[in-house]
């Protein structure tokens, strides 16, 4: 059977031009179902991803340590106040961090102080932050047009928000390759922020190392850390906590604890008999108790103490949900679109068995058996449905490009699909064809020479 394969694929493709127009209207649906496949399947997998990445972006995934403690005291949950100011967290901890504790995708050190930003005859007074180019990773910025800071330049760069753009330069002025100066030092503006983060809007960025020798101060007054995934923020927060307090010389948490003065907050921030010098927080903790006292923060954060993991599950519910029904509007297009090409091409099998009939017949005669006529018809099938199934991945492919560009989406197609695709095609012809196939075998050949 095999041997005959490639007399058969040469029969299936002579058959087949024999008539392109109406091989290619055959082919139609089996175009059209791939094609409507792949391109949905590319945009709702980078729709998908787009929507992942944005997750992410959102705030779930960040750790803030900042230098000093200002948590209030909280006599009725047994915490201990901070101590306010400090100066001892450095570069090292960071490099320390990078290097212990798992699970970090990005991480930035900043110094902010507000400041006098000049342009021209236009000054604004606004916070002023070091950072190195990191931070926008972080944040999941996206700066096109310009850039983010440089890590190794000798020009001092800049990044500005939004509003504080439009305060220096107004509504129509552009930006990007326009200087500032802030404390004797002049900067290029190189990017402008995107997004709503009301933390970035007002603020100027520029290079951490020049901005602390503009200082003229070694410490940070902050570091900023993205999770690889958004579910172990609170991990990431509590080995930051313990890996500090051991580089500052603080008794472990477990001493505060001990001595019966700790809270849930103390456990929560690190606070306790022996306060930090320093403070870690998620920034869904952070939202969670913005503006709450002492007790109440406590309160919160005891009912919520994995406010990240929370919020990531209810995420990745809504979008298993928002997937499951996508797959299923896939699965029906693709149904719908795939039998009615199948249906066409048991249609066009049928005909071609009552237009070569005289042939089908001749084939008997010289010693063809019903098997190998049978398998010449399966194997058009195939070939036709085949056929249909490459054009309409071609065409998916490039649907799913040009979709994507104007829609200003990403798409992304795997390997697997593409495979499937062409598989499903195949499955196709050969389920369809089967019943023409043998209607051709079944043939007499005495019946079969008599048909003019």
């Amino acid at each position: 059977m095999f041997a005959l394969l490639p007399v058969n694929l040469g029969l299936a493709f002579r058959s087949l031009n024999r008539n392109p127009l109406r091989t290619m209207l055959t082919m139609l649906g089996i175009i059209i179902g791939v094609a409507a496949v792949l391109t949905m399947v590319a945009l709702g997998t980078g729709a998908r991803a787009s929507v992942q990445e944005e997750v992410g972006s959102a705030g779930t995934n960040l750790v803030f340590v900042k230098a000093g403690n200002y948590t209030r005291g909280g006599e009725s949950v047994g915490i201990t106040a901070g101590k306010g100011s400090a100066q001892t967290l450095i570069p090292a901890d960071l490099e320390a961090i990078r290097s212990t504790v798992k699970g970090i995708s990005h991480s930035s050190a900043a110094v902010s102080r507000r400041a006098f930003v000049v342009a021209g005859s236009t000054r604004a007074f606004a916070r002023v932050q070091g950072v190195v180019a990191d931070f926008a990773n972080a944040y999941s910025w996206d700066l096109r047009p310009g850039r983010m800071l440089a890590d190794q330049s000798s020009a001092p760069e800049a990044v500005i928000g939004q509003e504080l753009a439009i305060k220096l330069f107004g509504a129509e002025g552009k930006p990007l390759g326009k200087s500032v100066q802030v404390r004797d030092v002049t900067y290029t503006i190189v990017g402008v922020t995107t997004g709503d983060s009301e933390d970035h809007k007002d603020v100027l960025f520029v290079p951490l190392q020049a901005f602390q020798h503009s200082l003229q101060v070694t410490h940070l007054d902050s570091i900023v850390i993205a999770a690889a995934k958004a579910g172990e923020a609170s991990r990431i927060a509590d080995d930051i906590k313990g890996l500090l307090r051991k580089r500052h010389g603080i008794g472990s948490a477990s001493t505060g604890a001990a001595s019966g003065n700790a809270g849930y907050l103390a456990n929560q921030r690190g606070v306790g008999a022996v306060p930090d010098d320093f403070l870690v927080e998620t920034q869904a903790a952070q939202a969670l108790t913005k503006g709450l006292y002492t007790p109440a923060a406590a309160f919160a954060l005891a009912n919520l103490p994995r406010l990240d993991e929370v919020t990531l599950g209810e995420m990745a519910d809504t979008l298993d949900r928002a997937s499951d029904t996508m797959t299923a509007l896939l699965a029906s297009i693709a149904g719908v679109s795939l039998i009615v090409g199948g249906i066409g091409i048991m249609n066009i099998m049928l005909v071609s068995v009552t237009e070569r009939t005289r042939e089908i017949g001749l084939r008997m005669a010289t010693g063809a058996r019903a098997e190998d006529v049978q398998l010449q018809f399966l194997i058009e099938a195939v070939t036709l449905s085949l056929i249909g199934g490459l054009t309409g991945l071609v065409l998916g492919l490039i649907s799913a490009r040009v979709v994507g560009w104007s829609l200003g989406w990403p798409t992304s197609v795997s390997v697997s699909a593409m495979a499937l695709a062409i598989g499903i095609a195949a499955a196709v012809g050969l389920v369809f064809g089967s019943y023409p196939a043998r209607r051709a075998g079944g043939l007499d050949p005495i019946e079969a020479l008599r048909m003019e």
